[in-house]
């Protein structure tokens, strides 16, 4: 903003940062939020349902024959962890399946974190036989976990992750994920961005518009796990 600029577009985790969004404010600039789980007052946000996507995915795992079913929260600091969470115990007990606490695991979004998670899990008196780690970092995590544990992946332990980021296809075995789709995000939040600006120098009022795209889930071309 100190530079001049028009505008700005905050991802995550700036999109959930009370300091960055009341920045923002104070400066009175225009500004598009990304992938938040729960867009700001007065600010035009970009996202999907992370709950529905979560929901889905878990009712996927449940459709393999999963009951015990792992999960790792994203960190506590980004609404999206708390909303793919809440998709997640709604799926389960939809499924007439009440979550397990011992099976909840607590991850900050990095692979170091999805070791942890992983260790957690796998090592616990109930073991698991499903994974759903909140992002493609700690699900990449999780798979190296369980090779260094003799696990087969997916016959012993199927993992699922969030995002698909490149991570999911450079890891074996590839991840089952669900596919956000971050480019078309982009092109709306700078969509979204330029009106908002042309708006403030016109003089008009702001609009603010939150969009919910389409999210494109479990990748054809990969076999679950």
């Amino acid at each position: 903003m100190r530079t001049g600029a028009d505008g700005v577009i905050l991802p995550p985790p700036l999109c959930d940062s009370e300091e960055a969004l009341s920045a923002v404010a104070d400066a009175d600039i225009p500004a598009v939020v990304v992938a938040t789980g729960r867009p700001a007052k007065g600010l035009s946000a970009v996202s999907i349902d992370d709950f529905a996507a979560a929901h889905s995915m878990t009712r996927r795992l449940i459709s393999l024959g999963h009951s015990q079913i792992g999960f790792i929260i994203g960190h506590p600091n980004q609404t999206a962890s708390e909303q793919r969470y809440r998709g997640f115990v709604a799926g389960m007990q939809e499924a007439g399946l009440k979550p397990d606490p011992k099976l909840v695991a607590q991850g900050y979004f990095t692979y170091r974190s999805g070791l942890d998670a992983a260790e957690k899990l796998l090592r616990g008196p109930k073991r698991p036989t499903a994974i759903f780690a909140s992002n493609d970092d700690m699900a990449a995590a999780t798979v190296a976990v369980a090779h260094r544990m003799g696990l087969d992946v997916p016959r012993d332990l199927t993992i699922a992750g969030f995002d698909d980021t490149p991570l999911a296809t450079t890891v074996w075995p590839a991840l089952t994920t669900v596919r956000q789709p971050i480019a078309e995000m982009a092109r709306e939040a700078v969509k979204l961005l330029l009106e908002q600006i042309r708006r403030k120098r016109a003089g008009a009022e702001e609009q603010p518009v939150q969009k919910l795209l389409n999210l494109h889930s479990f990748p054809a071309n990969r076999p679950a796990g």
